[in-house]
């Protein structure tokens, strides 16, 4: 990676923050002072981002995070690309770092117990294991693990109400994990209120299960929310399971529908793209 200039960042804290509205402010104009670009999200309960800069940029903004004592614990994903990974930064205020319709959840308080990367790997095929992917279809469609139990949900907001589809589980080890880890804060602590017992979720995503356990038995692509579209996670027994949208053949080249009504991200292969 030592021939990639920029960095790309993915986090979040939960975290207070009195005033969101003056921290966007402040943040918004570090990130444009610093050439950072991104998406950026603070609320009364954190913040959670995705940005791109220069290595020595991001060195400099990850201290920035870590200064505020608010989020001195903030861990950072760190990937690495040949050029900012957005075209301009967008720091928003909202009610939720990630929309769930969870709201009264605080992590903080009580979440699912958190396994890393090596835990994950080493219970998540024994016998009394559910391992669970808790994103929209179009994220899991791309790539999961193995034996994963997915649910049809087209936005995280949704998560809840399906939840009653899985009340046959709750005898079982639920793993939870997401694409860096902040859904699995809130639908571990949602698992747990709707009484099932034993439950965890993996610390970091799938982007540090790839980086530290190699991202074995993560089939597919790691859908991401930036230019890069997908990321490969696994270097020890990868496998496409994506279609392609048009031809139904095996493909996982991810581009955007040209209809604007759809606008969505679609493997479309290579001849069907040009047709």
């Amino acid at each position: 990676m030592e021939d990639k200039k920029y960095s790309v960042l993915l986090y979040y804290c939960y975290a207070q923050i009195e005033d969101p509205e003056a921290y966007r402010e402040e943040h918004h104009l570090y990130c444009v002072e610093n050439n950072i670009r991104g998406r950026i999200i603070i609320s009364p309960e954190g913040l959670n981002g995705t940005v791109s800069g220069l290595k020595e940029d991001c060195e400099k903004y990850m201290e920035y995070v870590h200064g505020d004592p608010r989020f001195a614990k903030t861990e950072f994903k760190i990937d690495y690309h040949d050029q900012h990974a957005f075209a301009k930064i967008h720091v928003r205020a909202k009610p939720e770092i990630v929309h769930s319709s969870l709201r009264h959840l605080d992590p903080n308080v009580r979440t699912g117990k958190h396994l890393e990367p090596e835990e994950f790997k080493a219970l998540k095929d024994q016998e009394d294991v559910i391992i669970l992917d808790v994103r929209s279809n179009y994220e899991h469609e791309l790539g999961r693990f193995k034996n994963a139990v997915t649910l049809d949900i087209d936005n995280f907001r949704d998560f809840p109400e399906k939840v009653k589809e899985l009340e046959h589980l709750k005898g079982k080890k639920v793993l939870t994990y997401c694409t860096g880890g902040i859904k699995c804060e809130k639908a571990s602590a949602f698992l747990l209120e709707q009484g099932f017992e034993d439950v965890y979720q993996l610390h970091g995503g799938i982007i540090k299960y790839g980086m530290e356990a190699g991202g074995e038995d993560f089939e597919g692509k790691c859908y991401v929310f930036d230019n890069r579209i997908a990321v490969d996670v696994n270097k020890v027994n990868p496998k496409v399971i994506s279609t392609c949208h048009v031809c139904g053949t095996e493909c996982d080249r991810m581009v955007n529908c040209a209809n604007p009504v759809c606008n969505e991200h679609l493997p479309i292969c290579e001849k069907c793209g040009w047709e």
